[in-house]
């Protein structure tokens, strides 16, 4: 989730996990035979993102009143799978590119302001790039490694609410595993470690210089196929690891974490495919709380 809102709830003492209580990627985009890169080709995927909440999340848990947060993405994104192999991998690449809309409206409960903040936006969000991906296929098992990297393209202004862009590269080391233990059963995760740059424009009020912590989070989905179709339950787990630091002190007391779960469709026809579902966030620090819709479809050229 982009950073929206640090510099006016700071003044209410609000904790917030990372510089704007989010992380750069968008948890749950992936869900059944994630750890599967397809052959060599070209594809296409197109990812749309409706996650909306109405409740914030303490250290301890307990709802902050006075806050409402929507965003709408359409993310694009384009896979190239070379036939040429490294290490018994083969060898690919990709981009995303993400269209982001943010809505935020903070009550005086929420901030302690007198008056009611709204701020909405619509931008180009942070573009993702892997030149460099490796995947390994078995009989019952599918596996793929790289490491993402998000490049500071999304629009930031420390003056607003809403910013798509978080104004700071991330490196995100990624392991993706699917297990097809038969009877059309799909067992899968990717796993994710973020390693963030700093802002060297920060949101925080009285700050010039702000490093998100370090973040741990995973997408897993345990489905069965039926037919062209595929049905199960998917979610996400996020965790931060490391503490924030502001102008070089650790920030402590404001590492996030969540975890979402729900049910999950997929449809197979031909050479593309659809999928949906809507995951429920839970066990939220730090955070926002919400739900999480997501469509993707998935073509091969």
């Amino acid at each position: 989730m982009p950073a929206f809102f640090f510099a006016v709830v700071s003044s209410a003492a609000i904790a917030i996990a990372t510089e704007g209580g989010g992380g750069a990627y968008p948890n749950g985009a992936e869900d059944f035979m994630a750890g599967a890169v397809p052959p060599p080709g070209n594809y296409f995927i197109n990812y749309v993102n409706y996650y909306s909440a109405d409740k914030f999340k303490n250290n301890n848990g307990d709802n902050v009143d006075g806050f409402k947060l929507q965003v709408a993405a359409d993310v694009l994104r384009f896979i190239h799978v070379t036939d040429k192999q490294v290490l018994g991998g083969f060898w690919a690449m990709h981009a995303f590119i993400p269209l982001v809309y943010m809505d935020v409206k903070l009550e005086p409960s929420f901030t302690g302001a007198p008056v009611q903040l709204n701020d909405s936006r619509g931008s180009l969000g942070d573009i993702i790039v892997d030149p460099f991906i490796l995947s390994w296929h078995g009989p019952n098992w599918h596996a793929a490694t790289g490491v993402d990297i998000f490049i500071p393209t999304g629009n930031h202004d420390k003056s607003h609410l809403a910013n798509v862009g978080r104004h700071y590269w991330t490196f995100e080391p990624i392991i993706a595993a699917t297990f097809l233990p038969g009877a059309g059963f799909d067992i899968s995760a990717k796993l994710m470690y973020d390693i963030n740059t700093r802002n060297n424009d920060s949101t925080t009020p009285g700050v010039s210089k702000y490093r998100s912590g370090q973040e741990f989070h995973m997408d897993y989905a345990v489905g069965k196929k039926l037919g062209d179709f595929t049905a199960g339950l998917a979610g996400y787990y996020y965790r931060q690891m490391t503490d924030d630091e502001a102008d070089g002190v650790k920030v402590s007391g404001n590492r996030g974490q969540v975890a979402a779960f729900g049910p999950a469709l997929k449809y197979d026809y031909k050479n593309m495919s659809l999928s949906l579902k809507y995951l429920f966030e839970t066990e939220v620090r730090n955070r926002p709380q919400g739900d999480n819709l997501w469509f993707k479809f998935v073509y091969a050229f």
